[in-house]
């Protein structure tokens, strides 16, 4: 798709599509209750982070991902935001998302983190190398499962939020000490704070359904801890009968919904049900979500596919006493 191409979300109707799933025999094993007794692949639920750093290290070369132009389509905020806005991409992979974003505004930060850290070198090798990108004081990668940890406290603390004539300089330099990715002259340089005070955007693409389900809501919840009240969360992920849904077979469901690849990685498939119910509990304020059903042709085999996404906006309440992030 040309990066000027008119982007369109509604190739066909979710219902329509429903409904012939839901009346297709072959497929009901995807519609059943879940049994945990049915044979299905061992899932350790501490070991899906290892699964990714293998894939990532597999794809290395990073052509297994191509850049999300049309992320600046459907998240326009990104272009219209201030100048000193700052953004928080979770699970940035090799940059496919983090680059149309540096690239679309100029006066844009970006935070970026994943649990690979080969991930995030290949994400930086490609930063660095686009023509007529300048990335000095505006990417900064950091290494963080959000599966299995909070954020670093530099990106937000309960104690710089609130002044004090005895808070030291250097409280939160300890953490970011920590990890190698990040810079205590830069941080310390914020405002002559020792965190960057929270950021604008958070963006979560393709990025939650890579987790165990029942880690989500505390995922959810150390993103909105890191917004800025009246902050933007951007969504977008596996929608419930995505084409990739419908091609796994029983013996590959680990939960309602839920899939492991042979790879040994995670896939869930959200309803918008599942999804408002996950962002409101958390404290967000619905704002947009739908269902994308595109149509896409394999030139190779000339096979049409449907394709469906969620795509979600929610913000953090204006007005929202601070709260102490989840660790």
């Amino acid at each position: 798709m040309g990066e000027e191409t008119q982007y369109f979300s509604k190739d066909f109707e979710w219902e329509e599509l429903r409904e012939e799933i839901e009346n297709d025999l072959s497929l009901r094993h995807h519609l059943l209750p879940f049994d945990p007794s049915a044979p299905s692949p061992s899932l350790s639920l501490s070991n899906e982070s290892e699964a990714w750093k293998s894939f990532h290290n597999r794809h290395s070369t990073g052509r297994f991902f191509k850049e999300r132009r049309y992320l600046l389509k459907e998240f326009p905020e990104l272009l219209t935001c201030d100048a000193d806005s700052k953004v928080l991409e979770v699970g940035c992979g090799n940059g496919s998302t983090v680059l149309p974003i540096l690239r679309g505004k100029q006066i844009i930060t970006v935070y970026a983190c994943d649990c690979s850290m080969e991930a995030l070198e290949r994400a930086k090798d490609i930063i660095c190398t686009t023509d007529g990108l300048s990335i000095e004081h505006r990417f900064h990668p950091f290494l963080c499962d959000l599966s299995l940890n909070g954020f670093p406290k530099w990106l937000i603390c309960d104690f710089c939020r609130k002044p004090s004539p005895h808070k030291p300089n250097d409280f939160c330099l300890s953490d970011a000490n920590k990890n190698k990715e990040v810079s205590m002259d830069r941080i310390s340089s914020e405002g002559g704070q020792c965190c960057i005070g929270g950021v604008d955007f958070v963006t979560l693409i393709f990025t939650l359904s890579a987790m165990p389900f029942q880690k989500m809501p505390k995922a959810i919840a150390k993103c909105i801890s890191v917004l800025k009240p009246g902050g933007l969360l951007l969504f977008r992920d596996y929608g419930l009968y995505d084409m990739t849904m419908l091609r796994f077979p029983p013996e590959r469901r680990v939960g309602f919904r839920e899939y492991m690849r042979s790879d040994g990685t995670l896939s869930y498939f959200f309803s918008l049900d599942t999804v408002r119910n996950l962002f409101v509990s958390a404290g967000f304020i619905e704002l947009d979500l739908e269902y994308c059903c595109i149509k896409s042709v394999n030139r190779r085999n000339e096979k049409h596919m449907r394709r469906v996404w969620v795509h979600g906006k929610f913000q953090k309440p204006i007005q929202s006493c601070p709260s102490s992030a989840p660790h």
